[in-house]
C-alpha cells in the first residue's frame, strides 16, 4: 500500500527542472523523473539529468528516445541551423522544437497513469524563458484538461495535476529558491550547445539569461564554459 504520493518530473537535466525536482522532493513527493533523448545536439544535458536524479534523491530515473530531430525545423535538432547568439525579441527563436513540450508531456502523462502518480511537474517559465509558446500557462492548464479527458483515471474521477511551479518566477527567484533547498547547480546544463563534457559556451540565448539570472540572485555561477 502506498503510503507518500508519487509525482512525475520532466528533467531536462537544466537548471529549471533541477529547482521543480528539489521542490517536489521537499514537498514530500516520490518522485519519478523523466527525461528524453529527442535528437537534441546538447546532449551532455542526459547525463546531467542522471546526477541531478541521484543527488536529489529520485525514486527511478527514465530516459525516452524519441526522433525529434526526424522532423527538424529547429536549431537544437538540426545541425544545418545556427543557434542564435542573441535574445530573442518578441519573435519565436530558431531554438523552439516543434510540439516538444506537448510530446513530453504525453509521455509523463503514460507513465503517470502507470505510477498511478496524479502529479506532474514541469519547469516551463514565461518571464525569463525564449517565448516559447507551450512555456505559457495556457497550454499548461489545456494539457491538464487534455490529461484528464483522455485517460482512464482521468474520467474515473482521478484527476492530474499538472504543475509548474516556476511559471511566474525570475530566472533569479528561480536560482535563490534552489540553493534553499539544495540544489548544486555545477551539474546542471542550461547551453544549447554544450559540449560532450558539459561545458557551456556562454552567449546563446539560454546561456545569457542563466548568467544573468546568477548575477541578479547574488549568488556564485558555478557554470563551466569553454
Amino acid at each position: 500500500m502506498m503510503t507518500n504520493k508519487r509525482a512525475v518530473i520532466l528533467l531536462s537535466g537544466g537548471l529549471d527542472s533541477a529547482t521543480v525536482l528539489a521542490s517536489a522532493r521537499a514537498q514530500g513527493y516520490d518522485c519519478y523523473t523523466m527525461s528524453f533523448d529527442y535528437g537534441q545536439r546538447h546532449r551532455s544535458e542526459l547525463d546531467a539529468s542522471r546526477r541531478i536524479s541521484e543527488a536529489l534523491g529520485a525514486t527511478e530515473h527514465k530516459v525516452i528516445g524519441i526522433n525529434l530531430d526526424g522532423i527538424g525545423g529547429s536549431a537544437l535538432t538540426d545541425s544545418s541551423l545556427a543557434v542564435p547568439e542573441r535574445l530573442s525579441q518578441g519573435e519565436i527563436p530558431v531554438t523552439y522544437v516543434p510540439a516538444r513540450n506537448t510530446v513530453f508531456l504525453s509521455l509523463a502523462l503514460g507513465w503517470a497513469e502507470v505510477l498511478k502518480a496524479y502529479d506532474i511537474f514541469i519547469g516551463v517559465n514565461d518571464v525569463d524563458y525564449s517565448g516559447y509558446p507551450d512555456c505559457r500557462i495556457e497550454f499548461i492548464q489545456a494539457f491538464e484538461r487534455v490529461a484528464n479527458l483522455a485517460t482512464r483515471e482521468g474520467v474515473e474521477g482521478r484527476a492530474f495535476r499538472i504543475q509548474a511551479p516556476l511559471q511566474s518566477m525570475s530566472k533569479a527567484a528561480i536560482i535563490q529558491l534552489g540553493t534553499q533547498l539544495g540544489v548544486d547547480y555545477a551539474l546542471t546544463v542550461s547551453c544549447y550547445q554544450a559540449d560532450l563534457d558539459g561545458r557551456a559556451c556562454g552567449v546563446c540565448e539560454s546561456c545569457q539569461l542563466r548568467k544573468q539570472g546568477f548575477i541578479n540572485a547574488g549568488i556564485n555561477d558555478s557554470t563551466r564554459y569553454f
